[in-house]
């Protein structure tokens, strides 16, 4: 049955964090407590309901951040729960963006040992730019190690956030047993029955905590206070006065407006602490409507800019944060509704294509099961079948209430891969599989190399391509060859150059005949792309040429003058020619603009850019010494290192060109002992030497 509750009682939440830290087995128990399963999924038994890719149960880890909805009864009220899981680990990071972008409040997990991880930073900041209000949950608290208060001092240090724990635990280790609610001065002790859902019960402080629980109570109570002016007023004449219910909403406008981060704890896997948080992600975090009124622009003219509110009355506006492809209905798209109704079997309107869509059918989702709806209203998110042409972050409308929500930008792949099937038969179904995997995952790239005629698949890191191929094996039944990792790199040029071109063709019946006049140069500041500029004065060459010069050179910065590889940004300033009353045509004009491109980059000081990688070592001391040398020798600058909890943290820069296989070699370094992530920073120029290496290897290949 369809349960349509009001959006107040609505909840849009992802489970964010780093890799291990037990993000998953929170969602299962999560599942379990809410009534959606009937028996606990186990990672490490790789039956997790929400990782229902075959590779994710085998590695135990989130690669496609699955969608559900729950239900959960708090204070004599049912709550709807959608529950967004994203991925931990940085090659994936572009599913958490996407997820976070649609989210109105998260719960960030943190293992009680690791405490603030890298990946945790990355996801951390990534929340930060979308505005997400957060609850911290840190887990593992029965793990050897585990040290509550310490994680609590991270999140404060490292993610420069405003922590207030809400409990506090009981015991750590093999001696945690339960936590203590601070506003409630009441112990929660858990005991192990895993059948009943309501496993804990309520006891006294116990008498060697009661100066800690104070301590930290008064913490909680000044922290929520601070930010409101009229309770802290209060606080100060009588505190006793403020009621439970008064400071319960005072914590949670603070929440909201990101004053403060509360933290739990708890052992997802023992099963301890989950009912907890799922009470605090109702009466903390926000609902749709507490969330600021969605922004858009219209599709029309960008400066308009139209704001709706999370209303059924209101015209449509939805964003498609994900398209994957199921076995039973083919292609879904996940979508956020933040205004209005989406209707099963209606016609809706995206501005990209600025074509109508139609949608045969609506379903809310637990995991990879479909429930069928006839409608889906604001603030509600649920997947669509029966659509054209819908990608990642395309906006969905009225088609007489157009409106263009702001699209994601995603980070440029920076690795690629040369695939061929094994067998010539399965070129076709290759080509087919390829595209559907490009068309669910904005970071992975398929193009054909020119040179040598091979496909070339591309994509974030060495583990994302791993699972590409592994996909094309297990979904679409290709079996393929591969190639040697290679690096993206990418050209720019350093001088501004002026450069007359002349196009003249002349054969049998008409000729053909373009001259331009361009000045190139590197974009400015924070430009991508083409940056193309108009300057013809007094119709030297006539404005319906002018589109096809821009067309030219677009095309053009595809194949950078030294190697081929692509120019991320280019600025030409087009500002005098001439023109043929008979030979001039439009085409002539895009071939002398790639001729122009050619000659004139050559001249313009052209260099090569390398995809640089941030990277975090996790060591054990003894090994800190040869680990910084290696990443020396790889041309790493070694950033800063720290300890933390007896183990030493390296963090760098190094260049992916000298990081492939890296693991394999820090494990024989450190006798298997050290761990690393790796996330793509920026590009830099490739120091001269190598870059003629490069080029000179590239030329080679293609000639």
């Amino acid at each position: 049955m369809a349960k349509d509750l009001n959006l107040q009682h609505t909840r849009n939440i992802g489970i964010m964090a780093h890799i291990d830290a037990g993000k998953t087995t929170t969602t299962e128990r999560i599942l379990f407590y809410t009534g959606i399963t009937h028996r606990i999924g186990e990672v490490h038994d790789g039956a997790a309901t929400m990782d229902w890719m075959v590779q994710e149960q085998e590695r135990g880890i989130t690669i496609t951040s699955a969608a559900t909805t729950a239900y959960w009864q708090y204070h004599d009220q049912e709550y709807k729960i959608n529950i967004i899981d994203t991925p931990g680990h940085v090659d994936f990071t572009v599913e958490v963006e996407r997820s976070l972008r649609i989210l109105d409040g998260a719960v960030a997990v943190f293992c009680a040992v690791g405490g603030v991880q890298p990946q945790s930073e990355t996801v951390w900041r990534q929340a930060d730019k979308y505005g997400v209000p957060r609850i911290a949950f840190i887990n593992k608290m029965d793990r050897v190690g585990a040290d509550f208060f310490n994680v609590v001092q991270q999140i404060k240090e490292k993610l420069g956030a405003k922590p207030v724990p809400m409990q506090i635990p009981i015991g750590q280790e093999e001696t945690f047993r339960g936590v203590i609610d601070l506003i409630e001065r009441k112990a929660i002790i858990w005991y192990d029955d895993e059948k009943l859902k309501t496993n804990y019960r309520y006891e006294e402080v116990p008498a060697d905590m009661v100066d800690l629980v104070e301590e930290w109570r008064e913490f909680l109570i000044e922290s929520v206070c601070e930010h409101d002016d009229e309770l802290l007023e209060r606080f100060f004449e009588d505190r006793t006065q403020i009621t439970v219910e008064e400071f319960m909403a005072a914590t949670r406008k603070a929440v909201i407006n990101r004053k403060i981060t509360p933290v739990m704890a708890g052992s997802a896997f023992k099963n301890k602490g989950v009912q907890r948080l799922l009470d605090a992600v109702v009466a903390l975090l926000p609902s749709p409507l507490d969330i600021e009124d969605v922004q858009g622009r219209d599709p029309d003219d960008e400066e308009i800019i139209i704001t709706r509110r999370p209303d059924e009355s209101e015209p449509l506006a939805a964003l498609a944060f994900k398209i994957a492809t199921d076995p039973f209905v083919g292609r879904l798209a996940f979508i956020r509704v933040y205004s209005g109704v989406i209707q099963a079997g209606s016609q809706i309107f995206n501005p990209r294509t600025g074509k109508k869509e139609r949608i045969s059918r609506i379903y809310q989702m637990h995991a990879n099961k479909q429930n069928p709806r006839e409608e889906v209203g604001a603030g509600d998110i649920c997947a669509v079948v029966g659509f054209k042409d819908i990608r990642t972050g395309d906006t969905l409308c009225h088609e007489s209430h157009p409106i263009a929500l702001e699209a994601m930008t995603f980070p440029i792949p920076v690795i690629g891969v040369a695939i061929e099937p094994k067998t010539s038969k399965e070129v076709d179904k290759l080509g087919i599989a390829l595209s559907k995997l490009a068309e669910e995952d904005p970071t992975f790239k398929v193009h054909t190399d020119e040179g040598s005629g091979q496909t070339v698949i591309s994509g974030m890191g060495e583990l994302h391509l791993e699972i590409i191929v592994d996909r094309l094996k297990r979904e679409f039944g290709v079996e393929i060859n591969q190639g040697a990792p290679q690096v993206t790199y990418k050209e720019a040029i350093t001088k501004t150059i002026e450069h007359r071109e002349v196009f003249k063709k002349q054969s049998g019946g008409r000729g053909k005949f373009a001259d331009i006049y361009v000045r190139i140069a590197p974009a400015d500041e924070g430009v991508s792309g083409l940056q193309f500029i108009d300057e013809v004065k007094g119709g030297t060459i006539p404005k319906e040429y002018i589109p096809s010069i821009e067309k030219g050179f677009k095309s053009a910065l595809k194949n950078g003058p030294l190697a081929g590889f692509e120019m991320d940004s280019l600025k030409v300033t087009v500002f005098d020619g001439s023109f043929h009353a008979v030979d001039s045509d439009q085409l002539s004009f895009e071939i002398a603009a790639r001729q122009a491109f050619r000659e004139a980059t050559k001249k313009a000081g052209a260099i090569l850019l390398e995809p640089i990688m941030k990277i975090e070592v996790v060591t054990p001391e003894d090994y800190m010494g040869d680990i910084i040398s290696d990443l020396n020798r790889r041309r790493g600058q070694i950033e800063g290192m720290e300890s933390q909890n007896g183990a030493r943290i390296v963090k760098a820069k190094v260049p992916l060109a000298e990081q492939f296989g890296y693991v394999t070699v820090l494990r024989s370094l450190s006798s298997g002992r050290a761990t690393s992530t790796m996330e793509f920073s920026h590009f830099e120029e490739v120091p001269s030497g190598i870059a003629k290496e490069v080029v000179e290897k590239m030329i080679g290949k293609n000639s």
